[in-house]
C-alpha cells in the first residue's frame, strides 16, 4: 500500500466500522485481493468512451485485467492506448463508461485509486538536475515518508535497479536506459500494487530494452505487482504479456494470450531458403504450386501462408527431385506481426510509422503537448508520478 494510503488508514477504518473490527493488519485484505490471480480482477473497464471534438480517442473499450499479471495493450500510435491509461490512472475522465481499479471506481474514488497505482509515462518524469538519490527522496517526501524513510527507500530502489554507483550523479548524466530505470524506480517509491507502463522501452537500445523486460518480470514474479503495459512493439508484447488486447482506432479488436491470438489467423508460415541463390526462382515456383498461395520473397528466403502441414514434406520431395539443396526450411505458427496484419489489414511497422502526428489526442490523452508530443511544461502534474497526486 502506498505511503499516502497508509496516512489515511485511520479515516478509512472510521468509515468502515465492520472492517475495523476484523483482527487482521490494515491493508491485508487489499493485498490478498491484488496478489491472488484467482481473486477479483485488478482492473475492470466497461464501455469507455472519450472524445476530443470530432476525434474519438476511445470508442467503447472493455478490459478485464487479472491481478498479478502483465496485461499488454498493443496498437499503433494514435490507437488510444495512452488515453486508456490516463483514464485508468484518474488523469482524465471518460465521457461515458465505467472503470474500477483495485476495487475502486476511478471517478467516485479517484483518490483511493491514486494511492494504489504507479505510472511511468512515455517520457521520463525525473528531474535532470537532481541526483538519482535526490529524485527518489523527493518522491518519497511527497508521498509522506519521513526523511530517513525516504532515504532508505531510495537506497533500496537504487540497489534493486542497479543504479547505486550512479546515485550521486545528476540524472542528466545518465544513459537512456539508466534514466528509464530511474523513472520506473520513482513510480515504485510508494510500493504500488498496480503499475501502468506507457511504452516504457521507446527509444532504448536492444540491451537496455532487455534489461527493462527483466525488471518488469521481477515486478510481477517477485513483488506480485499487476502491470498494464502499452506498447507498439510486437516482440515486447509477446515476451512480457500474459494477455494482450489489440487496440485500433479506439476499439479493442482482439484479446487473448499471445498463443491464442496467433491461432486466430488459422495459418502457419512456411519458409524455404535454397543454398544456391540461382535456385530461388525454382523454389518460388514450387512453393506457389504446392501451397496455392503467392509466396513472399526476402532476399533468398521464400515464405508463404499455409493451412495444411502436409505441404512441408511435399515441398521437400519436390525440391529434392529437382536437385535443389535446401539450406533452411521451417514451418512455424503465426507471429504477432502477422496477427496484427490479419486484424487491421496493415503491417505493424506501417501502423506505427514515425510520421504519425505526435499531437494526436488519441495517443496523448488529449493533454496539451509540447515538443515531439511531450506533455506541455505548463501542466504541473504532467511530470509527477500518479501515486503522488491527491
Amino acid at each position: 500500500m502506498s505511503a499516502g494510503c497508509q496516512c489515511d488508514s485511520g479515516v478509512a477504518a472510521a468509515s468502515r466500522p465492520r472492517l475495523a473490527e476484523l483482527s487482521v493488519p490494515a491493508g491485508m485484505l487489499l493485498d490478498m485481493t491484488v496478489r491472488d490471480p484467482d481473486s477479483t480482477p485488478a482492473i475492470v473497464a466497461e464501455g469507455l468512451v472519450k472524445r476530443y471534438g470530432e476525434t474519438t480517442a476511445l470508442d467503447g473499450v472493455d478490459l478485464r485485467v487479472p491481478a498479478g499479471t502483465v496485461f499488454g495493450l498493443l496498437g499503433p500510435n494514435g490507437a488510444g492506448k495512452t488515453t486508456t491509461v490516463r483514464v485508468l490512472a484518474t488523469l482524465i475522465r471518460p465521457d461515458s463508461g465505467t472503470a474500477v481499479v483495485g476495487g475502486y471506481d476511478v471517478h467516485r474514488d479517484a483518490h483511493r485509486v491514486r494511492q494504489l497505482v504507479g505510472l511511468t509515462g512515455q517520457y521520463a518524469s525525473v528531474d535532470e538536475m537532481l541526483t538519482g538519490t535526490e529524485n527518489l527522496v523527493m518522491i518519497g517526501r511527497l508521498l509522506g515518508l519521513s526523511r530517513p524513510q525516504a532515504k532508505a527507500r531510495a537506497a533500496e530502489l537504487l540497489a534493486e535497479f542497479r543504479l547505486s554507483d550512479a546515485a550521486s550523479r545528476p540524472a542528466k548524466t545518465f544513459s537512456g536506459g539508466m534514466r528509464r530505470r530511474l523513472d520506473l524506480a520513482a513510480s515504485l517509491v510508494g510500493r504500488p500494487r498496480l503499475l501502468f507502463l506507457d511504452e516504457p522501452t521507446t527509444g532504448l537500445d536492444p540491451r537496455s530494452r532487455n534489461e527493462m523486460w527483466d525488471v518488469v518480470r521481477d515486478l510481477v514474479g517477485v513483488h506480485g505487482v499487476t502491470v498494464l503495459l502499452t506498447t507498439q512493439y510486437l516482440e515486447e508484447a509477446d515476451q512480457l504479456a500474459d494477455d494482450i488486447a489489440v487496440v485500433d482506432h479506439g476499439r479493442i479488436i482482439a484479446q487473448g494470450s499471445p498463443d491464442e491470438l496467433k491461432k486466430q489467423t488459422g495459418a502457419q508460415t512456411l519458409a524455404v531458403r535454397p543454398v544456391d541463390r540461382a535456385d530461388t526462382e525454382l523454389v518460388v515456383t514450387t512453393v506457389a504450386e504446392i501451397t496455392g498461395a503467392a509466396p513472399e520473397l526476402a532476399g533468398t528466403l521464400v515464405s508463404a501462408q499455409v493451412t495444411d502441414p502436409a505441404v512441408l514434406p511435399a515441398i521437400v520431395r519436390r525440391l529434392d527431385d529437382a536437385g535443389v539443396t535446401v539450406g533452411e526450411i521451417t514451418l512455424r505458427s503465426s507471429s504477432l506481426d502477422e496477427v496484427f496484419l490479419s486484424l487491421t489489414g496493415r503491417p505493424a511497422e506501417d501502423a506505427a510509422s514515425p510520421g504519425t502526428d505526435p499531437a494526436d489526442p488519441a495517443d496523448t490523452g488529449g493533454a496539451p503537448t509540447g515538443r515531439a508530443g511531450e506533455p506541455a511544461t505548463d501542466d504541473p502534474t504532467a511530470r509527477i508520478p500518479a501515486a503522488t497526486r491527491s
